[in-house]
């Protein structure tokens, strides 16, 4: 095609299907257990600092936290990418960050009082995921592209089926929410980051 480098279309000349692209899958993958991370992170909170038995009015405003954290972290981006740090060790970082956050979501305790909220130290890990997720779709998303060539379109049609992730992951909180508690199962989070 017009958009293909000669390079790319001299490396995909034998390729007749979209699957013999293995990094493309992988991307698809990884962007189904993003989204419902992002999701977790988000839609989860509320129930979780109710569990803290703080009241819904002032629950409710810990959603808007996470989301402005995740923007802090778009602002981050469009700072240090490419000038301070490449895409992919942005992806890298924000995985981590979302391991690290995880896990002391789990096993971290004690009362703090941040913004005028005493809570248990767990709950601001879940607002810091905002900012753990926010680079990820855009290091995900080049490097799954990347080399398509011919097949670009219907490569990036696949990455958008993983949006179904946002709808799927979560039901997996929920079970095991139901079946053990809250903060056990954002165990869910450690596989996916």
């Amino acid at each position: 095609t017009e958009h293909e480098s000669s390079e790319v279309a001299e490396a995909n000349i034998g390729k007749t299907n979209i699957y013999q692209f293995p990094h493309l899958i992988l991307g698809a993958i990884a962007i189904f257990l993003h989204v419902g991370t992002q999701v977790i992170a988000i839609d989860t909170i509320i129930g979780y600092a109710g569990s803290m038995n703080i009241q819904l009015m002032e629950a409710k405003v810990f959603p808007s936290y996470t989301l402005f954290v995740t923007i802090c972290g778009y602002i981050f981006g469009i700072i240090t990418i490419p000038k301070f740090i490449s895409q992919v060790n942005a992806l890298r970082l924000c995985t981590l960050l979302g391991t690290i956050f995880t896990l002391l979501i789990i096993f971290a305790r004690g009362q703090v009082n941040i913004l005028g909220h005493t809570a248990d130290v767990s709950l601001w890990f879940v607002v810091l995921l905002g900012f753990a997720n926010s680079l990820i779709w855009a290091g995900i998303w080049p490097l799954a592209i990347d080399g398509l060539g011919k097949f670009t379109k219907l490569g990036a049609s696949i990455l958008i089926m993983g949006l179904c992730g946002n709808a799927i992951v979560p039901l997996f909180y929920g079970y095991f929410a139901d079946a053990y508690n809250l903060r056990l199962a954002y165990w869910v989070l450690f596989p996916c980051y």
